[in-house]
């Protein structure tokens, strides 16, 4: 029987029947694919790793990839904790909604929901760069960089429009290859010794990260490399048994990425040699610092295959970000807050289950976001991919401070009986105020995290912007709570029949 439509608490006095995303459709494998895809690893080595050498934490950067490991896995505690009993595509929005109240919720969901708008046309942006440059360097052909934009905004589209069990079959088959070829490089300086220096524990000492050029810099990148891993929650409708599946996902995803980006960052240095991959991180062609180490230890066929991968491990994460921003316009538009949304982006496709008409809005923003930056001259890469990310991830880090928080007071006012000293107290409180630390990251190095787009004027806007969307929520909040409290007791109080808040 088709169950994408049932009845559901949504907070009114009768409840009343929404549009439900097809049940049981990924396992806890797919959920952890689907967040490892959105964090981009191959994009996540080769695009931050020789910056974090060159102008943050030096060759301890495996380290700034260990300590931000840490402080996501404690924040993931109480987020996995408070998971347990609220599902909802909604993710941050219903969690924050429930702990803060329906004004913070609203503001935070908008926030959230503006974060992978943005997110997705970043990705497009690095997408067509690496694109256009493998092709000019290993077919001998020059294809302009907004071609590759079209094809992947239409890919993302079609994956939305069929249901998550299509995106995750793909996904798995790109992330499995991206990660493939990292670990074989990884694996075969390990296997030589580690490398002209051995297994030096100096890049992985933590104590050295702040001996970098600049230390808040390098562990700002390091925790852009995860941004997206808390998509998990996203997923908890459309999975198999949701209270177990999505903490088990969000803790493999946050240890699994961390092992991994210590591991390969680690033998990349290691392959190269410290003094080396210093140099080579600041030179003309800082991917080097991953070439090299692949052409002596594996091969440079290995090295082909990884521009190619680039380009794949790019569309995987622009994908798994056009899916995330989809569920969360659907998320916001199912409830009846605004009516007209709820016809249109809180629908879902009569047999497939999927936020179809929210993907088809997320594409036309997307494309209108690129074309306008194409217009203004903006380069792929440094403009388009390095100036949306920064954006969208002081948006995100915001939001993911205000779960923490939620986290704390909602088992106060909830669940005090089953109030945790370190599940529902220490961890939130230790994670909340570490993500407030990664935002001052991000506020004072925003100009140096921008490179040549220090001065533009979208990075001068970027704090104004997050605190304009966030406005936007607690005023609406505050407009439907005075005029139309019926409506107003809706926010992020959709959640599943079966794991409603309780």
């Amino acid at each position: 029987m088709d169950t994408s439509t049932t009845p559901v608490d949504t907070g009114s006095a009768g409840g009343s029947a929404i549009d439900r995303l097809k049940p049981n459709q990924v396992g806890l494998l797919g959920v952890v694919f689907m967040a490892i895809a959105t964090a981009a690893p191959i994009t996540a080595m080769t695009g931050n790793v020789p910056f974090m050498i060159a102008s943050g934490s030096g060759i301890a950067t495996p380290a700034a990839f260990l300590i931000a490991m840490v402080v996501l896995a404690v924040f993931s505690v109480g987020f996995t904790t408070m998971s347990k009993h609220i599902t909802a595509t909604g993710a941050f929005y219903g969690f924050i909604s429930y702990g803060m109240g329906r004004t913070v919720g609203l503001a935070a969901g908008l926030l959230a929901a503006f974060a992978y708008m943005v997110f997705e046309p970043s990705l497009v942006g690095i997408f067509s760069s690496f694109a256009t440059n493998t092709f000019t360097d290993q077919v001998g052909v020059h294809i302009p960089w907004w071609v590759f934009a079209v094809v992947i905004l239409a890919i993302n589209a079609v994956g939305t429009w069929f249901g998550v069990a299509v995106a995750e079959k793909l996904l798995v088959a790109l992330l499995a290859t991206e990660v493939t070829v990292l670990a074989v490089m990884a694996v075969s300086v390990a296997l030589h010794g580690g490398g002209p220096d051995g297994f030096s524990l100096t890049p992985v000492n933590p104590i050295n990260v702040f001996h970098g050029a600049a230390p808040g810099l390098g562990l700002f990148f390091a925790f852009w490399s995860w941004v997206g891993f808390e998509s998990t929650a996203m997923y908890g409708e459309e999975s198999r048994d949701p209270k177990r599946i999505i903490p088990r996902a969000t803790m493999i995803a946050v240890l699994g990425v961390g092992v991994f980006y210590v591991f390969v960052s680690w033998m990349a240095i290691g392959g190269n040699g410290h003094d080396r991959a210093a140099a080579l991180a600041g030179s003309d062609h800082p991917m080097s610092v991953f070439f090299d180490p692949t052409t002596r230890y594996v091969g440079h066929w290995a090295v082909n295959t990884m521009q190619w991968l680039m380009i794949t491990g790019s569309l995987a994460c622009g994908m798994a970000f056009h899916n995330c921003a989809a569920r969360y316009l659907y998320a916001l538009g199912r409830e009846g807050a605004l009516p007209s949304l709820r016809r249109t982006i809180g629908r879902t496709h009569p047999r497939h289950g999927s936020p179809h008409i929210a993907g088809l809005v997320q594409t036309v923003v997307a494309a209108v976001v690129i074309l306008a930056m194409g217009l203004a001259g903006k380069d792929p890469y440094n403009g388009i991919y390095t100036l949306l990310a920064i954006l969208g991830t002081m948006a995100i880090l915001v939001v993911q401070s205000a779960c923490s928080f939620a986290v704390l007071n909602y088992f106060r006012t909830h669940h005090p009986e089953t109030r945790h000293w370190f599940r529902t107290f220490a961890a939130p409180l230790a994670g909340g105020l570490a993500m407030l630390g990664v935002v001052a990251l991000l506020i004072v190095n925003m100009g140096s995290a921008a490179g040549t787009e220090a001065h533009s004027a979208i990075l001068k806007a970027t704090p104004w912007l997050v605190a304009a969307v966030a406005l936007t929520g607690i005023l609406g909040a505050q407009y439907l709570k005075r005029r139309h409290p019926a409506r107003y007791a809706l926010l992020g109080r959709t959640v599943l029949e079966e794991t409603r808040e309780r």
